[in-house]
C-alpha cells in the first residue's frame, strides 16, 4: 500500500529519477560536490513508489548513466568489472529496506527510531553487496584477505552511512512538511 496517489507516484519518480541523473557521474560538471544520490534513490523508491515495476527502471537507469558516463563522458571504467553485477543485491536491499520501513510506518516521533536503525542496518547490507563484491570479484585487488577487506569496510561505513542519512533526512523533512500541510489544510477545512 502506498502512502500517495498515482499521480503523486509518479511526481515523486520524476524527482528521484533527476537526483540520481545530477549526481551519479560526471554528468552535471557544477554539480559534482554532491554525492551520489543512487543508494537513497532506491530506499525512497521503494518506500515511496508502489508498483515493484519501478526497481528495474530504476536499476536500468543506473546502469545506462555509468555506461554514458564511461563511454560518452570520459569517465574511469575501474568500477566496471565482474562484480558490477553485486549493485542488484547492493541496490535491491536498499528497496527492500524502503518497502519494510513503509510498512511499519506511522507518522510519529518513534518512527525516526525506526528509520535511524533501517538506515543503519541497510548500509551495512548494501555496503557489503557493493564493497564486499567489488573487493572479492572485481579482480582489481591482488590477493584479497578477510582482514584487509574488514578494514575497508569498517573505513567506508561511516561514508556510506553519512551520505544515505543526508538525502534521507532531506526527504524526511519534506515529507514531513508535506504532512504537516496537509494536515493544516484538513484542519482548516473543518473549521
Amino acid at each position: 500500500m502506498s502512502l500517495l496517489s498515482q499521480r503523486q507516484q509518479l511526481i515523486v519518480a520524476a524527482l528521484l529519477a533527476l537526483l540520481m541523473v545530477m549526481t551519479r557521474g560526471h554528468h552535471f560538471a557544477d554539480i559534482n560536490v554532491l554525492h551520489s544520490a543512487s543508494w537513497a534513490v532506491f530506499m525512497l523508491a521503494g518506500f515511496y513508489l508502489a508498483s515493484k515495476l519501478w526497481f528495474p527502471v530504476f536499476l536500468g537507469m543506473a546502469v545506462v548513466l555509468d555506461l554514458m558516463s564511461v563511454y560518452i563522458g570520459g569517465a574511469s571504467n575501474f568500477c566496471v568489472s565482474p562484480a558490477y553485477g553485486f549493485l542488484l543485491p547492493a541496490y535491491g536491499s536498499l528497496w527492500l529496506a524502503g518497502r519494510w520501513f513503509q510498512s511499519k510506518y506511522q507518522f510519529n516521533w518513534t518512527a525516526l527510531f525506526t528509520l535511524a536503525l533501517t538506515l543503519v542496518s541497510v548500509t551495512a547490507i548494501a555496503g557489503l553487496f557493493s564493497g564486499g563484491g567489488f573487493y572479492w570479484f572485481s579482480g582489481r585487488y591482488i590477493d584479497p584477505t578477510m582482514a584487509e577487506y574488514m578494514t575497508r569496510f569498517v573505513q567506508s561505513y561511516p561514508g556510506n552511512l553519512s551520505k544515505l542519512s543526508f538525502y534521507i533526512a532531506i526527504a524526511a523533512v519534506i515529507h514531513i512538511s508535506f504532512r504537516f500541510a496537509n494536515l493544516s489544510q484538513r484542519s482548516n477545512q473543518l473549521r
